[in-house]
């Protein structure tokens, strides 16, 4: 083959590569949220696979260093569990029950750094609870 006849199968190889590449950055994408929102949303097996063996949805918050927030979910559904996590992925706190005994959590936290978080939300425990669920986030006075 001559190096003209290669030429647009080369093209080719590099747009499809161009393709996937894009593909593969949107795979990932946390809901957007605002502080002072609540979301009513729901968990299926669509969403996130957590590894033991249920599903977690991210949501994207913006939060500033001195901020003091109160994260809750609630379900009537499964035993929430939430967690807040860093731009690096470090878990910064997470919650199973809030203090109120139900099986509801609940995170009071002051922000340290101003970036953007992630807020999972997802069944406590290794099961494949699904269900609808609320998550509250909302900045508390100094």
């Amino acid at each position: 083959m001559s190096a003209i006849s290669l030429a647009p199968v080369t093209m080719l190889a590099v747009g499809l590569s161009a393709v996937v590449a894009t593909a593969q950055v949107q795979l990932y994408q946390p809901i957007p949220l605002s502080v002072g929102n609540s979301i009513k949303d729901a968990l299926s097996d669509k969403d996130i696979p957590t590894g033991k063996k249920g599903f977690a949805k991210d949501y994207i918050v913006n939060l500033a260093a001195g901020d003091k927030v109160e994260i809750a979910a609630s379900s009537d559904n499964f035993d929430t569990f939430v967690s807040l996590i860093a731009a690096d992925g470090s878990v910064i706190e997470e919650n199973d029950d809030g203090p109120d005994g139900s099986t509801n959590s609940l995170l009071a936290v002051k922000i340290t750094k101003t970036e953007n978080y992630i807020i999972r939300v997802r069944a406590s425990g290794e099961n494949k609870a699904h269900g609808s669920f609320t998550l509250n986030v909302k900045k508390l006075s100094s």
